[in-house]
């Protein structure tokens, strides 16, 4: 409460130092307090956004009116072949994003059962969730960011608070061709706060039938003692209500599998452990380095990448975190860093 007093008397401190009519001061106030009460930073014209966030008046013009202009388009490939699209924004408008993201939406939490691209969470915690279910449904949304409209991210800087032309620039600033961008900083957490309805929509569905339900980005997972087959159905057309498409192909009802992949972790009925494909293939490449050692290793397999090494300390992170009980793990790490300080 003191910190919006305080904030309030230092707008009325600094229309009253500019000599803005007490009739004026009224108007911006209601404008100011609704900010205030949504925990937003106060923004009121084109020209005092671009003096928030550091850049010219004219280039932020050309970012709002041509947003397209600002990216750069390139493909890269998917774990289960073809290609991914993906526009990257340029420096200029990417530090006009991390704005947008550290200012405004992290003010704002996600749904709980969102796991995706949220402080604290991850793809391990959005496994943890379904240990020891017997019966888990993966589905996955279709093309996502793209099926998310800058109609929609309008109307979130609006149910901020924002000014009807504010709320279009900072959502120009966060879309490519009007939808969201799959490289933009913003896309992420924007499409967790922008599917709040749904999450809490699948959250309640599932409770009705005694089913836990989380969300990584586009991986929707439902799990319990037992999933009625009808629920896909259900899910699909709660989906749709949103915009958004559920792709078939992906979608998976496992009964009783021995082998239940959620996130890229196994999950089992009283733990998570990493895949067992992933953990032989790291076992059989660090056996081969603590025999004969990591130039061989390289040699042998003609790998030329300059941050092979570091990958592959990431694997045994990785591991580390989603078995931190895991013995071979320290004793890797501890191998694979001396390699890097002998280097």
């Amino acid at each position: 409460m003191n910190m919006k007093k305080n904030t309030l008397e230092h707008w009325s401190e600094f229309f009253h130092d500019r000599g803005i009519s007490y009739e004026l001061f009224e108007i911006y106030l209601v404008y100011i307090q609704k900010l205030i009460s949504t925990d937003s930073p106060i923004i009121f014209e084109k020209e005092h956004l671009s003096q928030l966030l550091g850049i010219n008046d004219s280039i932020l013009n050309k970012m709002i009116n041509s947003p397209n202009n600002f990216y750069r388009k390139f493909t890269i490939p998917k774990k289960r072949g073809g290609d991914r699209n993906i526009v990257a924004p340029y420096p200029s408008l990417l530090s006009c994003q991390h704005w947008i993201y550290k200012n405004i939406l992290l003010t704002e939490q996600p749904h709980y059962s969102c796991h995706g691209f949220t402080p604290k969470k991850s793809i391990i915690s959005n496994a943890k969730i379904h240990i020891g279910s017997k019966t888990l449904l993966k589905m996955d949304l279709e093309d996502f960011f793209p099926s998310i409209p800058i109609n929609w991210v309008v109307r979130y800087f609006q149910q901020r608070g924002y000014a009807n032309n504010v709320s279009f620039y900072l959502a120009a600033l966060c879309c490519y061709d009007e939808h969201l961008a799959q490289g933009a900083a913003t896309s992420p957490y924007l499409s967790n706060l922008l599917l709040k309805g749904l999450d809490e929509r699948l959250t309640n569905l599932c409770l009705k039938y005694n089913l836990k339900y989380s969300r990584y980005a586009d991986d929707l997972t439902i799990s319990g003692e037992y999933v009625p087959h009808t629920l896909i159905e259900v899910i699909t057309e709660i989906v749709s209500d949103y915009g958004l498409k559920v792709n078939i192909k992906k979608t998976a009802l496992l009964i009783n599998a021995r082998k239940k992949i959620i996130t890229g972790i196994a999950v089992t009925e009283d733990n998570i452990r990493v895949p067992r494909s992933f953990r032989r293939e790291l076992k059989n490449t660090m056996n081969f380095i603590l025999k004969y050692g990591f130039i061989s290793h390289v040699t042998q397999l003609k790998i030329k990448d300059p941050y092979y090494l570091f990958s592959l300390i990431g694997k045994v992170n990785f591991l580390m975190q989603v078995e931190p009980e895991n013995k071979n793990a320290r004793e890797w790490k501890s191998t694979l860093i001396n390699i890097l300080k002998s280097q």
